[in-house]
């Protein structure tokens, strides 16, 4: 049976402050370089304070991911909570405007916690330095979850970050219900190796009992089978999933079956800021298997959707994606 939406997503909705920093702001302000951290809103208020000037980009992980299949032509629907106010109108209006259907209702403006929003303190050398402040996003929960949505998609998109979170655990375990009564498959996003440090037990019951397509880089992935041997832990990770994609930096990524590895180089460009890569690198992947894709190319959309998002500020893609295959060989 066709279904209304190729991928929908749920996950974090927030706003990206995106700051250029030398690494030196970091140390003098205890941020430790290339990771997540979790902030409340006095600390979010502080590190605003003393960054340079900024710039505010709709973001959240899954919301990219998302964003970049609606970029080019997918057909994709988002779930995620913000406030009625100001990040939360841009993030509601830039999500829409890049193609994706967004109906989560908005919190009341007179609520207390505020929209998301995750400062980015990208470093000379492109690394991102993360601090976010959850606000209303935090608060998925199963009351969040249209269960019709979830049966008219394909694929789910699930993000790790929001593990972070019982209600926001059950509200997953919600939609993946809905979603494989109809037939349609589960993916995953580990996000972060600390949040699977976190998480680990959570991610490895779900990974095994549900999930068809596992995300995640080189670091989460030996965190999620706690070794420091990437090929252990790619073997690992298909023996619990049907299906892997594992970015590995510069040297490319790879997908991975029982059966089978697939390889590809990673897109020659030079880094500006990090931020989105594994989001778009989804992207890339998802929209070729929603498209009846190659294995090969499904790997090489995600490569070259990285590489774009990467040359530039922001975590979604400033050219067209389409034009970017075509130039590349990649047939859509």
């Amino acid at each position: 049976m066709s279904k209304t939406y190729q991928v929908v997503g749920i996950g974090n909705a927030m706003v990206d402050v995106l700051c250029h920093i030398e690494d030196v702001f970091l140390e003098a302000n205890g941020v430790q370089k290339g990771i997540m951290q979790l902030i409340d809103t006095d600390r979010a208020a502080e590190l605003y304070g003393k960054m340079g000037p900024a710039k505010e980009i709709s973001g959240g992980s899954a919301a990219n991911t998302i964003a970049g299949i609606a970029a080019l032509g997918g057909k994709t629907a988002y779930v995620g909570k913000v406030k009625d106010d100001q990040l939360g109108a841009i993030f509601a209006h830039d999500l829409r405007a890049q193609g994706a259907d967004f109906d989560t209702p908005l919190a009341s403006a007179d609520t207390e916690v505020e929209t998301g929003r995750c400062m980015v303190l990208v470093s000379p050398d492109g690394e991102r330095s993360m601090n976010t402040y959850l606000g209303w996003s935090e608060f998925l929960t199963p009351q969040d979850i249209d269960e019709t949505l979830m049966a008219n998609a394909e694929w789910i998109y699930l993000e790790g970050y929001r593990f972070d979170g019982p209600d926001s655990q059950a509200a997953f375990a919600k939609a993946i219900k809905a979603t494989k009564a109809a037939g349609g498959k589960v993916s995953l996003t580990l996000s972060d190796p600390f949040c699977v440090e976190r998480h680990r037990d959570a991610f490895l019951e779900m990974i095994r009992a549900d999930v068809d397509l596992l995300f995640a880089n080189e670091h989460e992935v030996c965190s999620l089978y706690q070794t420091e041997d990437l090929e252990q832990a790619m073997a690992l990770s298909v023996s619990d999933c049907a299906l892997v994609a594992c970015t590995q930096g510069a040297r490319g990524a790879s997908l991975l079956t029982a059966e089978r590895r697939i390889d590809a180089p990673a897109e020659p460009t030079k880094v500006v800021d990090a931020t989105g890569a594994g989001d778009l690198f989804a992207s890339g992947v998802l929209y070729g298997l929603t498209n009846d894709a190659t294995p090969e190319n499904c790997l090489r959309m995600g490569c070259v959707a990285a590489s774009e998002v990467i040359s530039h500020i922001g975590a979604r893609p400033d050219l067209d994606l389409r034009i970017l295959f075509f130039q590349k060989g990649i047939p859509l």
